[in-house]
């Protein structure tokens, strides 16, 4: 995924109810649209480097979206919308081992009141497959870990894969890793321990779990390599 316009340079100065930040841009102090719900824990400290997209939309009310951070080690992509686009992406172009071999890939699947990320289906081998994504930037204990915060959209969504794989369909869990410093991951069962229990569940039930992280800069995101899931003990 690249950007559809060049980033520009800032300093992060703070992030505060949730979708909001200041940063400094050359001599100017603006505040800027953060687009994730997320505690964004180990993703900011006041003064880090950051990228900023701009929108060429009138009528927003704050043109400039926080897309990346910077650590000293690692770009970290913290908009999560971009989560989707990266992975679409990757299905279309065949780069996910995994799921390659689909002819029909469907974004926002809605299954009763609930939509999947994306349906695939017409495959040789496997059968009609949903697969939920989620976006991942917590580092803790040196480990990517899922969620940042109590996530019960996200305990409804393995909830869901669960009854979907029952149901007889192929179901996959991918966590999309948007950072470069770690190299394996687990749930984070500091943050949400039912979260922790249910992934349990849903891979001892048949879900699937597709850990992949992202090499990132400042030219766009790309899916890089699989990563290993260390359960929880």
């Amino acid at each position: 995924m690249e950007w559809d316009s060049p980033l520009v340079e800032a300093v992060l100065l703070k992030r505060y109810k949730r979708f909001l930040a200041d940063i400094k841009l050359d001599d100017e102090f603006l505040t800027v649209h953060v687009p994730n719900t997320g505690g964004m824990t180990s993703c900011w400290e006041p003064n880090w480097k950051c990228l900023v997209s701009r929108s060429n939309n009138p009528t927003r009310k704050m043109p400039y979206t926080l897309e990346l951070t910077w650590n000293g080690e690692t770009w970290i992509g913290v908009n999560t919308a971009n989560a989707n686009k990266v992975v679409k992406e990757a299905i279309t172009h065949q780069e996910i081992p995994e799921l390659v071999g689909y002819k029909i890939l469907q974004p926002e699947k809605k299954i009763g009141e609930s939509r999947v990320d994306f349906f695939l289906d017409d495959h040789p081998t496997y059968p009609a497959t949903y697969v939920e994504v989620k976006s991942v930037t917590l580092k803790l204990d040196g480990v990517a870990q899922f969620p940042d915060a109590v996530s019960e959209r996200g305990q409804k969504h393995l909830k869901e894969l669960m009854e979907l794989k029952k149901s007889g369909h192929r179901a996959v869990m991918l966590f999309l890793v948007q950072r470069e410093d770690v190299d394996s991951f687990r749930p984070a069962k500091s943050y949400d321990p039912k979260y922790a229990a249910l992934l349990e569940e849903a891979v001892d039930s048949g879900v699937e779990i597709l850990i992949y992280q992202c090499r990132i800069n400042s030219k766009g995101i790309k899916i890089h390599k699989k990563l290993p899931y260390i359960p929880e003990v």
